[in-house]
């Protein structure tokens, strides 16, 4: 069977060849007559791994030396709650950005353990564009401003990098870490699920500026604890070795195809392409505005809303899955990260095309 081009917003696809090279060291990783997912996470052969992984990944993005990078478990939606459990036990105030449903879920979850101040909401426009610096209602005395730069299934994306005056900003990377080059210094701790850019789902991606380490409550369970990860270099308890391997080759792929700056250039060319085919026919649409526009998750809609689910078996029938939007949303949703080659996008477009001419 063929693979197919899967637009899932995730898990979601991996490249190729680190699945090819999974595959041939599946049963015996370097002569080490057993798989990685058979190895102590401590012995000298998944050390190696660990170390090569995190090292590549400091390299892709210029990992300043007083950050930290955690290899942890529990989804980006752990880190909803350890955020401020670790960083507002002492100054309870802290600060969000709501720009749809990951912000939410977020908020929420943060008003848990902290007084919440909503900074901007989009909510009012059905979470279809960004807030602006001047609209930033920021307290000034936070423990930190927490924000989501890409929002999955809305499909907005900052175009800017707030400004906090001083104050440790947070961001949830999930969807777009690693699909251009970032400046680490700006964040006080950048956070990720796996499944979308860096590999399989289990993994949890934390860069954590080393001053904001060891600032639990003495009550905070020990697992949620960055301090506790940090001092056991991510393996406090056993870690989820094999999406930890599976991301090295991720990182090992992204240096081997240029880095960070030439997989921005590839998905600019690849999110404009799409977005010019919505926008040049009266048959889709997409409902963002133009600079808050997502490069990772693309919505759009048919003009006739009855003609989905045709749309989506002629899409599935061409070997183009998983484009339904989500449920909250509706529509189509395509997911084009890194993983996604320009061939994938483009059989998109042109399937969009022909639909349109038969349908519309």
């Amino acid at each position: 069977m063929s693979r197919v081009f899967n637009f899932s917003a995730g898990p979601a696809m991996l490249p190729e060849a680190v699945l090819q090279q999974a595959q041939e060291e599946m049963l015996d990783w370097h002569g080490a007559g057993m798989s990685v997912m058979e190895m102590s996470h401590r012995g000298k052969e998944f050390m190696s791994i660990a170390e090569q992984a995190e090292a590549d990944l400091r390299s892709l993005l210029k990992v300043p030396d007083n950050y930290k990078v955690l290899f942890l478990q529990g989804g980006a939606s752990s880190q909803f709650a350890m955020i401020p459990m670790n960083l507002a036990s002492t100054k309870r105030k802290v600060d969000y950005i709501n720009t749809g449903s990951w912000s939410k879920k977020a908020i929420a979850e943060a008003k848990r353990f902290a007084d919440v101040n909503i900074a901007a909401t989009t909510e009012d426009s059905k979470f279809t564009t960004t807030p602006g610096q001047s609209e930033l209602q920021l307290s000034g005395d936070a423990a930190y401003v927490h924000y989501t730069p890409n929002e999955t299934i809305q499909g907005v994306e900052f175009p800017y990098t707030p400004e906090t005056g001083g104050v440790p900003l947070i961001a949830d990377f999930s969807s777009t870490i690693l699909s251009r080059p970032i400046d680490v210094s700006n964040y006080g701790i950048i956070y990720a699920g796996a499944q979308k850019n860096i590999g399989p789902a289990g993994l949890t991606l934390v860069i954590i500026r080393e001053d904001l380490i060891g600032q639990a409550a003495d009550d905070t369970p020990v697992m949620f604890q960055y301090a506790t990860h940090n001092d056991n270099g991510s393996m406090y308890n056993t870690p989820p070795t094999y999406g930890w391997y599976l991301a090295g080759l991720v990182f090992k792929w992204l240096k081997d195809r240029g880095g960070l700056e030439a997989m921005a250039e590839l998905n600019q060319r690849k999110s404009a392409a799409l977005y010019s085919a919505i926008d040049n026919s009266d048959f889709y649409a997409n409902p963002v505005t133009p600079e808050s526009r997502s490069w990772m998750n693309v919505p759009f809609t048919l003009a006739n809303a009855d003609l989905d689910s045709k749309f989506l078996e002629g899409a599935s029938a061409e070997g183009l899955k998983t484009l339904k939007g989500h449920r909250s949303v509706g529509g189509m949703r395509a997911s084009i990260y890194n993983a996604m080659p320009e061939q994938g996008v483009q059989a998109l477009i042109d399937y969009m095309a022909e639909f349109e001419r038969v349908n519309g």
